[in-house]
């Protein structure tokens, strides 16, 4: 819940007043375990870096004490710019902290930095999910957030690795690989996005191109013959990110008609699941 991350970050608070300040050896420091994080923007390290060497670290990394040393729970980037501006030591705040609250604290601090990638989140909620042993609706409850948006995020573990690549480079967008996922014929997959990139296909084309690819094989989409009022367009968007699947809304002057995509039976009971909790 909200209330928990408040007081798991309380737990953390730099209250200089209260908590001691210690110089640890950086030898001493190992990168927290549960670190969700696995890209670091070089420029603004390099930043970081100029910065410490001038004026040192100027606010205390937190970390827990183990057998084998200290395991960094938040500051990791300026762990990393201390060692390659060559520091012996870094200024820590050593904190009590259960392994579930560990992993907690460096998944909330790093879900508040504008700049994580999408794969990184997904990975930080499978991470909660697997070693905490929660399911979907528990991690959503702790972060505060939808079910339907834990298991959209969650969906993109499920791209080719080549493809995450392509999202963790920004060459595609979180919505493009899960609309890539509704791709029948897997292997096909690749290819396809390739050719977003090629072409800089929007979302809303990359779904007609697939139900064709579906349906044809090799072929490509034809041109429609007349385009959708600009509010289905976006009606039909926001079902998507919500469902995490094709959405097609048709409309006539009395009537109308929105059809969801599910390519399998764990798909359609998923479909499903988020329909019968509204």
């Amino acid at each position: 819940m909200k209330e928990r991350n408040h007081e798991l970050v309380e737990k953390i608070s730099y209250n200089f007043s209260h908590d001691k300040v210690v110089e640890i050896p950086l030898d001493k420091l190992r990168r927290n375990p549960y670190q969700p994080r696995d890209y670091f923007d070089e420029e603004a390290l390099k930043d970081l870096t100029q910065s410490i060497s001038q004026h040192g670290v100027l606010q205390p990394i937190v970390v827990r004490e183990t057998i084998k040393g200290y395991d960094i729970v938040v500051g990791e980037r300026r762990f990393r710019a201390s060692q390659l501006a060559e520091k012996d030591t870094v200024p820590a705040i050593i904190k009590v902290l259960t392994d579930e609250e560990m992993l907690e604290l460096a998944i909330i601090e790093n879900l508040q930095r504008e700049n994580l990638k999408p794969l990184e989140e997904a990975k930080s909620y499978a991470t909660m999910m697997a070693e905490l042993n929660l399911k979907q609706q528990d991690v959503a409850d702790r972060l505060g957030k939808s079910r339907s948006y834990i298991a959209n995020v969650l969906r993109l573990l499920n791209l080719p690795p080549s493809v995450k690549s392509l999202i963790n480079e920004e060459k595609l967008s979180s919505a493009h690989g899960r609309t890539l996922l509704g791709i029948e014929k897997k292997h096909q997959i690749n290819q396809v996005a390739k050719k977003v990139i090629k072409e800089n296909m929007s979302v809303r084309a990359l779904e007609e191109y697939i139900k064709f690819l579906n349906a044809n094989g090799q072929e490509k989409p034809k041109q429609p013959k007349h385009n959708k009022p600009s509010f289905l367009v976006k009606h039909e968007y926001q079902l998507k990110e919500k469902y995490g699947t094709n959405i097609d809304i048709s409309k006539t002057k009395k009537a109308g008609k929105i059809s969801l995509e599910f390519n399998s039976e764990a798909e359609y009971k998923r479909i499903m699941e988020l329909l019968l909790e509204e």
